[in-house]
């Protein structure tokens, strides 16, 4: 039945294959020749199997454990740098056909206030953002076909490129709506979105079904097919996400990374992104009913283990992580998180009152995003608003070839730097803004392209200058 280079679902995550992975995962956990092998093919930092990272995260060795956080972070570093991208959630609407078990937006709950925004809110939520600072948006929508078909979506995201206010600007919109066709795949891609995103939530197929029972969600096959789809219609960077917490990890770990392979396979091009959300309380949910939900230390195994696993893909961690666990996770291979967010309908605007609940999930991180840009900035990381690389085509398969050959730090590095710059010039604090310039000043140093560096110097200038959008 595996098939990696099948495009049925059924067939390139394989039931049978992930049973035997995880089986053969736990006998394997004090095998020290076979995990220092492992660990060894890693180091090359070209990706391990899903297979051999199952060994890994199943490994009960202390001392090769730490072996594998201190690899996790020389991955990171070197294909990442100490860069760290930040984005928002936009939520359009709340209104869902679904019957998700685990979501607040399931059909049947009655207590949350439904909401969509129309254009003119859309432009005072944007406006909201960019006062924070923000250039990089992921839209969110309940699937709705009345209320928010792809005709809104697409609307929507002509809007948010629309607005220019003082200095913002969204520069880059990434969307994370339903599983839909080629042909919605092709008008997202020619509405100019950066990455498709989408999570499966769970792997497994039988529990897929009972956690979504009701609604066009059901099918499990044309949902873990849509990035196949998405693909086909052109899109090339998409994001995966499980969330932990509905099932088996083991079993969602060995999932995510065969769909992983499965795209690089079938399409040429892993995943642009691995989101690892956890799942939260919500309203009408209560996470006790789930019992597969996993610990921080467990979580930040995963964390490790996928970057060795997936070298070349960002990982996303979001605000549904606390401030103490954001921090560990950063330093062992996420590379974007999101700062300031809202998950109700409109609540960026204007603040959300008690008893008009429209989120989706619990915040953790409730900072906003100076504080969460302070925060980075102390830890020593360079907050990231560049869109570059999507807006100059440097996407797909574009795009890994570049960071694969480690090309991709002359871009990188000095477009970090100046959009740090902008947001230092326009939205920061005081405290901020003394942190910033100095990070600025020594992270300057580690452009290795004299060319680069003198031109990221004379682009910092008319920066602070007023002159906005130079890139690399």
């Amino acid at each position: 039945m595996y098939d990696v280079k099948s495009k049925k679902a059924e067939e390139f995550i394989s039931h049978e294959e992930i049973l035997e992975t995880i089986e053969y995962a736990k006998e394997n956990k004090s095998n020290r020749p076979l995990i220092e092998s492992i660990i060894e093919k890693a180091k090359l930092m070209n990706g391990i199997s899903h297979r051999e990272a199952a060994v890994l995260l199943e490994c009960d060795l202390e001392d090769e454990i730490q072996k594998i956080y201190t690899l996790a972070k020389e991955i990171k570093l070197r294909f990442y740098g100490n860069r760290i991208v930040m984005f928002a959630p936009l939520y359009l609407s709340n209104y869902c056909v679904n019957g998700c078990v685990y979501c607040p937006y399931h059909y049947k709950n009655k207590h949350i206030t439904r909401k969509k925004l129309t254009q003119d809110e859309i432009r005072e939520e944007v406006i909201a953002l960019q006062d924070m600072g923000h250039k990089r948006l992921a839209l969110e929508t309940g699937e709705d076909p009345i209320n928010s078909p792809i005709e809104y979506v697409l609307e929507s995201i002509k809007t948010i490129y629309s607005i220019k206010h003082k200095n913002g600007a969204i520069r880059r919109v990434n969307v994370n709506i339903a599983a839909t066709t080629i042909d919605n795949y092709r008008k997202l891609k020619e509405a100019g979105i950066g990455t498709y995103i989408l999570f499966q939530e769970t792997y497994h197929k039988e529990n897929y079904e009972n956690l979504h029972p009701t609604g066009p969600k059901h099918n499990y096959a044309f949902h873990t097919e849509a990035m196949d789809r998405a693909m086909e219609g052109g899109i090339d960077d998409v994001g995966l996400g499980v969330l932990f917490g509905l099932n088996m990890y083991r079993y969602d770990f060995v999932g995510l990374l065969m769909h992983a392979e499965h795209l690089e396979a079938a399409m040429g091009v892993g995943p642009h992104t691995i989101s690892v959300p956890r799942i939260r309380p919500a309203d009408d949910i209560n996470p006790e009913d789930f019992k597969d939900g996993i610990s921080d230390e467990i979580f930040e195994k995963i964390v490790a283990v996928l970057r060795i696993a997936v070298p070349y893909t960002g990982m996303i961690v979001s605000t549904r992580e606390s401030k103490k666990t954001r921090e560990r996770v950063l330093e062992l291979g996420i590379t974007q998180i999101s700062g300031g967010s809202k998950t109700s309908v409109g609540g960026y605007a204007e603040p959300e009152l008690e008893e008009e609940n429209s989120a989706q999930f619990d915040v953790d991180d409730k900072r906003p995003l100076n504080q969460v840009v302070n925060w980075l900035l102390t830890l020593g990381y360079i907050p990231s608003f560049c869109t570059a690389c999507y807006r100059e085509g440097r996407t797909g398969d574009r795009f890994m070839s570049l960071l694969k050959s480690g090309q991709i730090v002359n871009c990188c590095q000095p477009n970090a730097l100046m959009t740090l710059k902008e947001y230092l010039e326009d939205y920061a604090d005081p405290d901020t803004k003394v942190k910033g310039e100095g990070v600025i000043e020594k992270e300057l140093e580690h452009i290795t392209n004299q060319k680069v560096k003198d031109i990221a110097k004379d682009y910092l200038v008319q920066v602070h200058e007023g002159k906005r959008d130079f890139r690399f």
